[in-house]
């Protein structure tokens, strides 16, 4: 080729230009390309490592194979926090979800003895959390450490930091506050389990929620 040759734009490069993109036999316009253009082949969503969504969170790593690569609120909507319970230790949750085989994360793990966070999972990427695509797709998981079907394991600590995150992220994404858009992981469609059992306080933990928030009981 001659040094004076005009070297032709990529064809991605022309289509991400003019605000076009095409996805499999799809074409995209507009807004819906601004969506899109990060799922083109060879481009990622910028990420900065170590930033958490909720301030004074400890940043850990889910494997990438417990989680999937997303864009949300953008491609889609943020409208349930589910409540969980660990059934085990807060070491023993951070251990499982950096493991790939494991297959499950969550956002979020709150610790029971000081209300520690550690954010596993950015707000934007949707976590294996909660055995239902549709409700993994457009929720937050909130891991805490504490058995669902053994008495004393909930901490008044744990519940107040996790009434703090969830405040935060009812008002990053305009969520109400209340029992149909904070819901537990037995209320999800199609799920096997029972977390977080019988001895969560939903009436104190919305209460604090609220609280945290600024809204009026």
């Amino acid at each position: 080729m001659s040094g004076t040759a005009k070297k032709k734009p990529s064809r991605r490069g022309f289509l991400i230009g003019t605000g076009l993109v095409v996805t499999g036999a799809a074409v995209v316009w507009g807004d819906e390309a601004s969506r899109l253009w990060w799922k083109v082949p060879g481009v990622d969503k910028q990420r900065t490592d170590g930033v958490v969504d909720q301030k004074g969170a400890q940043w850990v790593a889910a494997s990438a194979g417990n989680l999937r690569t997303a864009d949300r609120p953008a491609d889609y909507r943020i409208d349930r926090i589910v409540i969980h319970t660990t059934e085990g230790s807060y070491d023993t949750a951070i251990r499982v979800f950096r493991d790939p085989l494991h297959a499950a994360s969550a956002h979020y793990v709150v610790r029971a003895k000081d209300g520690h966070i550690t954010q596993m999972a950015r707000e934007l990427d949707v976590a294996y959390h909660a055995g239902n695509r549709g409700f993994n797709e457009r929720s937050i998981g909130i891991e805490h450490e504490a058995y669902a079907h053994k008495k004393g394991t909930l901490t008044e600590v744990m519940y107040r930091s996790s009434a703090r995150l969830a405040a935060g992220i009812c008002a990053r994404y305009n969520i109400p506050i209340d029992r149909e858009h904070i819901v537990g992981h037995i209320e999800v469609p199609g799920t096997d389990h029972t977390d977080p059992g019988p001895y969560w306080d939903w009436d104190r933990y919305l209460r604090l929620v609220r609280e945290a928030s600024g809204a009026r009981l």
